[in-house]
């Protein structure tokens, strides 16, 4: 392949993870995890931060391995190396941001059960080479989470009348009675449906052909 073509897949593959097979609005994985923390932005930077990074370095070493893995034990050894990457962020944030890790709970830990991580490993990472299969993790946890951020904007700015804990003017005044729907768990289904219905009314040009 030259590296006119190489370029090219990169391309393909950041798109795909961004816009054309995103995770939440294409796919409608990673459910939990887009309800559960983003009631606030900088919890979910942090769980969108976590879940790109083991995305990316679960599929580059799965690549890595691929050869060397029997198909009939694949899954279980993709399941070790997720769940490797998953304890040393667990670890890290327990050791450097304890505050943090009590936020998240459970869901940094559930990172390795998520459908994206395990879904880019089986699907891409066990049947291509390494740095295709690092690009195609790293823009899926990268589609993950630009998707997520913006869903905690609203939900933080509508119920909490704040952006990562500074006040947002006319949110945090006497003028706007806040949404507290918008930080419970109902609030994230309400605007995870506005994004799924806006993205879903933007045809790509192929559909649109």
């Amino acid at each position: 392949m030259t590296s006119a073509e190489n370029s090219k897949n990169l391309r393909t593959l950041a798109l795909d993870g961004l816009w054309r097979d995103n995770p939440i609005f294409r796919q409608i994985l990673g459910i939990c995890s887009t309800l559960a923390v983003t009631n606030l932005v900088i919890n979910t930077f942090v769980m969108c931060a976590a879940l790109t990074l083991v995305t990316a370095m679960s599929c580059l070493t799965v690549s890595l391995l691929r050869n060397r893995t029997p198909r009939n034990i694949r899954m279980m050894v993709q399941t070790l190396i997720i769940g490797f990457y998953v304890v040393i962020v667990d670890v890290i944030l327990k050791a450097w941001w304890p505050d943090m890790s009590r936020n998240l709970g459970p869901y940094v830990g559930l990172i390795l059960t998520n459908c994206i991580v395990m879904g880019r490993c089986e699907a891409f990472a066990g049947s291509n080479k390494p740095l295709a299969a690092l690009w195609d993790g790293l823009f899926s946890g990268l589609g993950y989470s630009y998707v997520l951020l913006a869903i905690a904007a609203v939900r933080e700015m509508l119920g909490m009348g704040t952006f990562l804990g500074w006040p947002v003017p006319y949110f945090s005044s006497p003028y706007w009675d806040k949404w507290i729907i918008m930080v419970m768990p109902p609030g994230g289904f309400f605007v995870l449906a506005c994004v799924l219905w806006i993205t879903r009314s933007i045809k790509p040009k192929e559909a649109k052909k």
